[in-house]
């Protein structure tokens, strides 16, 4: 690849970063997107996701894996892989008697690997940490006066990272990811009037803040071959705890029509505005192990994630529970599957990797619930376990010149968010996802006689 298509496509790169930050800010429709941080994202990339997440295990030398820094290292002196994914999402909220659907479309993640010495690899890249989306509400009456009550949220955390990995040892590598975690959360709520003649104000109580902080993930793979074509690779991960400060701003206004449906329209009135700096916002310690068994027609990988959540410090007036309420310790289990029939067939068919994952874990964020004839009455907390399935293929593209194969990744998912307590909603999720893993000979000096 001569230099003006390699500039053209870090260009590529660096213009694509600008869109990808202001789309990871929607992408969920989910209620549960009202507590905590959002909905948490998971660091699968291209055919990680497919296989059901499995990250810690995977050591591949043609495939960037940020879910452990410690894979880096596998790439080769002279290989430049450039990898990014977009996706859509349909979803169906049930509360057992009333159901809404809801259509969705991001631009998932950017990332690149490289080498930088002889084994030792980097990779930097921009990568989802959590969403906040929802728009839902009911209808009230008070004395004559009709009127509508909505909650909304928008925002959600991003994570712009630069890893980097070394083999000191034969079959061991260690590596470490250095992210800055950035993101804004906005949570409000909004009454509405509804009588015709009625020229009330709509009121708005709104909490926004602000997170920004470093945040670090330390990785080890150590790989044991089993013969020429067949090894076992076992991965480690760990994150410490992030004791985040944010800045939290509180208001109440009053706009002549819906701030939602009218976003750029000034407030009729403020009515109290403030600045609360350097509120607690605290991340948990987490602890990951995954084992893969690979050979030269198939891998087959499992991870489990233990996350300490329980604890963790957040402002309690964000969503009304106490400390000792607010957060569950997560336990997850990733299970995944890929096969190929013949990767150096000259059939295309025969080099197609079919793919295949399962998963399975509990929610970190409780809810308060409510009785739904009565919404004054709470009849205490509940959380929900989240499931998913995933099926996928990978397309190879084979450079003749240079040997490389490139990949796009198509997955399909089906997950879903089940309730553990009478009264709350059920989401069921189908997620379509397609990914390009471009792998480039960029550091070869080539010979001219």
């Amino acid at each position: 690849m001569n230099s003006r298509i390699k500039g053209h496509l870090l260009l590529i790169a660096l213009l694509m970063i600008t869109p990808l930050l202001h789309a990871q800010q929607v992408g969920s429709n989910s209620p549960y997107g009202r507590y905590g941080y959002g909905l948490l994202m998971k660091p699968s990339v291209g055919a990680s996701e497919s296989m059901g997440g499995i990250s810690y295990g995977l050591r591949r030398s043609q495939h960037v894996n940020p879910g452990n820094p410690a894979s880096y290292s596998e790439l080769d002196s002279l290989t430049f892989i450039f990898d990014f994914g977009i996706s859509g999402h349909y979803s169906r909220l049930s509360d057992g008697t009333n159901k809404q659907d809801f259509y969705n479309g991001n631009f998932d993640y950017v990332a690149i690997q490289f080498p930088l010495f002889k084994k030792m690899g980097a990779s930097v890249g921009l990568l989802p940490y959590s969403k906040v989306g929802y728009n839902f509400g009911t209808g009230r009456s008070l004395s004559n006066i009709q009127y509508s009550e909505a909650y909304r949220g928008t925002g959600g955390l991003n994570q712009i990272y630069f890893g980097a990995a070394w083999e000191p040892l034969k079959y061991l590598s260690v590596g470490a990811n250095l992210s800055y975690l950035f993101g804004n959360f906005s949570h409000s709520s909004v009454v509405i009037p509804r009588s015709a003649a009625s020229s009330a104000l709509v009121g708005e109580t709104k909490q926004e803040f602000a997170i920004r902080d470093l945040k670090y993930d330390l990785g080890i793979q150590l790989t044991y071959p089993v013969d020429k074509t067949q090894s076992v690779t076992l991965g480690l991960v760990y994150s410490p705890q992030l004791r985040a400060r944010a800045d939290l701003n509180p208001s109440e206004k009053l706009y002549v029509s819906d701030p939602y449906q009218n976003p750029w329209q000034a407030p009729a009135q403020v009515l109290t505005t403030d600045t609360l700096r350097n509120a607690d916002f605290h991340l948990p310690h987490t602890f990951g192990v995954g084992v893969t068994y690979k050979n030269s027609n198939l891998l087959v990988g499992l991870d489990g994630t233990y996350e300490g959540w329980k604890g963790m410090a957040y402002p309690d007036k964000l969503d009304e529970l106490t400390m000792d309420e607010r957060f569950n310790n997560v336990f997850r289990i990733n299970a995944g599957v890929e096969y190929v029939a013949d990767p150096y067939s000259p059939n295309f068919f025969q080099r197609v990797r079919l793919r295949g994952g399962l998963s399975y874990g509990n929610s970190y964020v409780n809810v308060n619930v409510f009785n739904p004839a009565r919404t004054d009455q709470r009849i205490g907390i509940g959380s929900f376990k989240e499931l998913g399935v995933n099926v996928g293929f990978g397309l190879p593209m084979y450079d003749m010149r240079t040997g490389y194969v490139s990949m796009v990744n198509i997955g399909f998912g089906y997950f879903r968010q089940q309730p553990d307590t009478d009264h709350m909603i059920r989401q069921d999720m189908f997620k379509v996802s397609v990914s390009m893993n471009i792998n480039e000979f960029w550091f070869y000096k080539w010979q001219f006689h």
